[in-house]
């Protein structure tokens, strides 16, 4: 009949089923099998790979690393109402790019609803979300996210790296694009303009800007002094390219 014996090592107490048998008048102990461990009174089961069943994989780890990263510059306090659906796709553009009407599907594969405290995501939700931004004074609100990265992270302000480039859309419904040329020489389709000022040193984003697609690269940096004064840059040097020169800049 077989028991379950507890074999002490240096490294920890482990548990066996053997049983005793006597043969040529000898008794003679044979291990079954392996058990377990004893850690602290309680016994730990061990299990075979090939005994486990995996019912579903939920993307896990990198979110609680971005989710982490989003609470030490308290983002979620800046963001209101929807901030856990925002949220949710920041992260989903940091790691896995997706669409608005295949977001719910992406995040039934991940814990964000323990991470969120979010019960569901569904399309509805998410365009909400994107409307409430719309409501909001957009400026204010990356005026005041930087603020609080700039704080956490100590960053300085000395000098802001700034470029710009187009995207072409599909819809014909975006009262901002125009008809003009695009990154692939294609003119006529309907563009906007998107210029970006991030950090000399770490290159964290400071502001952006959207253009009507027929302005021409050089005449953003005419708006931008503006967003320069209001963001407190009032000594340094800016670093554009080629594509932003002209006289009057």
């Amino acid at each position: 009949m077989s028991f379950i014996r507890k074999i002490r090592k240096a490294s920890g107490t482990y548990l066996a089923e053997v049983e005793n048998r006597w043969i040529n008048g000898k008794c003679v102990q044979r291990h079954i099998r392996y058990i377990g461990k004893e850690v602290d009174g309680e016994t730990i089961l061990s299990s075979s790979i090939s005994n486990v069943e995996i019912d579903h994989v939920k993307l896990h780890g990198p979110l609680l690393v971005l989710n982490h990263l989003a609470s030490e510059i308290q983002l979620g306090e800046h963001l209101g109402e929807y901030a856990g659906e925002i949220l949710s796709l920041v992260y989903a553009h940091c790691i896995d790019y997706t669409s608005i009407n295949q977001m719910p599907r992406w995040f039934e594969r991940t814990d964000l609803n323990m991470i969120l405290d979010l019960e569901k995501l569904t399309e509805s939700r998410l365009l909400k979300a994107l409307d409430s931004l719309e409501e909001r004074n957009l400026e204010e609100l990356e005026r005041s996210i930087f603020q609080s990265v700039q704080s956490f992270y100590e960053i300085t302000k000395s000098g802001i790296v700034y470029d710009v480039t187009n995207t072409y859309l599909c819809g014909k419904n975006c009262p901002l694009a125009k008809p003009g040329k695009d990154k692939e020489a294609v003119k006529g389709r309907p563009l906007i303009q998107i210029g970006l000022g991030v950090t000399k040193n770490e290159g964290i984003p400071v502001f952006h800007k959207t253009f009507h697609g027929n302005i021409h690269d050089a005449r953003t940096l005419h708006d931008l002094i503006t967003t320069f004064e209001k963001n407190e840059i009032k000594s340094g040097f800016i670093i554009f390219d080629r594509g932003i020169t002209s006289k009057k800049t």
